[in-house]
């Protein structure tokens, strides 16, 4: 079984990280879902959902002409309008504080902290729910997840929960995956009574960031203190594949066609571009020192990349899978938002006590917003998208 490893005792001895070879490894005897009892005692799975396996049918007539089908772009929907649930919101960015236990909220007309509220301890991400209604605070060391009224930009109540690191919502919204990061596992919840569905051990220390495949059906996992990415079956849910990238992998992200992800790695001081079918390191971009977060550009052709103990930020263009600029910001960027108009980056200074907001398109460092201790997973709601993922706020 995995070494149970606390984010505290991990990052307070942390010195020089030796990036290890990313080799593939067979999902043979990796572990299944544990079921999770409902109230009624009895397992609220989703089997019925899980496409079911079949024969197909044996024909000798001449295969109708193929048509070529259209590029996908998975992020499309992000390069619009807000949607019209939340087009009459005001626009505020929740920045947590991990070492502070509070929320400080952020008018970015003005560049000014307006309110500021405790949630508990250890706060790490403000994640929109999958319908946009609210915002979750995932408050690990207080095992809750507060609920934040967009509307009022005040907590309205908690979910219990243990150990939630991250919140994620599959793509058809019908659960909610918490990464317990100090369980080393994924809790799968009913998102609307968040009865548990099932825990599912992950075979990896540090559970971390996952994102999903383009049609949902799977996902992948970084964790940040065994070096390990791994593929889940979503319907099941299963683990189905692993692959040792070492280092300290952290953020992921789809590219827009679908075909592979990409995944930031602080220990290797860059990024993997990840084989989903194969599991396997297609490729490496090396960014700067620390690559921790990431976020797709509003027009969906760039992908943001922190580097943290660097002070930079990597701009990667998904068409050439390259390093396209790098901009010094100094300070300890962390994770990214991008502003609905696209012309801003945002980012939450982790070891320094701040929000910076760079311009896109100069690179330019415009703000250094203070907030308070340890800012992490801040999220600039609302946004362009048909639905959440959670996290800090990636949509679809």
């Amino acid at each position: 079984m995995p070494r149970r490893v606390s984010r505290r005792q991990f990052l307070q001895g942390l010195g020089t990280t030796l990036a290890l070879t990313a080799s593939a490894v067979s999902a043979s005897a990796v572990p299944a879902a544990v079921a999770a009892p409902s109230a009624s005692g009895r397992f609220s799975g989703t089997a019925s959902s899980r496409p079911q396996a079949g024969s197909p049918a044996v024909s000798f007539a001449a295969p109708p002409p193929q048509t070529a089908n259209p590029p996908i772009n998975v992020w499309e929907a992000t390069t619009g309008g807000l949607p019209p649930v939340v087009a009459d919101l005001p626009a505020r960015v929740y920045v947590p504080h991990e070492l502070g236990g509070d929320i400080a909220v952020i008018d970015p007309a003005t560049m000014q902290v307006v309110d500021r509220f405790w949630v508990g301890r250890t706060p790490h991400h403000v994640a929109p729910a999958h319908n946009l209604y609210h915002l979750y605070v995932n408050v690990m060391d207080s095992n809750s997840l507060v609920m934040i009224d967009p509307w009022s930009g005040r907590p309205i109540g908690s979910v219990s929960v243990p150990v939630p690191y991250n919140l994620y919502f599959t793509p058809d919204g019908s659960k909610a995956i918490v990464a317990a990061e100090y369980f080393n596992r994924l809790d799968f919840y009913d998102p609307t009574t968040w009865e548990p569905l099932a825990r599912l051990p992950i075979p990896g220390s540090g559970v971390d960031h996952l994102d999903f495949s383009a049609d949902g059906s799977y996902l992948l996992v970084s964790c940040e203190f065994g070096g390990q990415i791994v593929k889940v079956d979503v319907f099941q849910p299963a683990v189905v594949g692993v692959l040792r990238a070492g280092g300290l992998p952290i953020d992921i992200k789809l590219a827009p066609d679908g075909a592979v992800f990409y995944v930031a790695n602080q220990g290797r001081h860059g990024v993997s571009i990840v084989d989903p079918v194969e599991m396997r390191e297609l490729d490496f971009l090396p960014t700067g020192r620390g690559a921790h977060g990431m976020a797709i550009s509003r027009d969906t052709r760039a992908l943001y990349v922190s580097n943290r103990l660097a002070g930079t930020i990597s701009v990667i263009d998904f068409a050439a899978q390259g390093v396209a600029a790098s901009w010094p910001i100094g300070g300890s960027p962390d994770m990214l938002q991008v502003s609905p108009d696209g012309q801003q980056l945002w980012a939450s200074g982790r070891n320094h006590g701040v929000v910076y907001v760079v311009d896109t398109e100069t690179g330019q460092l415009l703000h250094r917003i203070p907030t308070g201790a340890a800012p992490h997973g801040l999220t600039f709601f609302p946004q362009p998208g048909r639905y959440s993922l959670g996290h800090n706020g990636v949509y679809r």
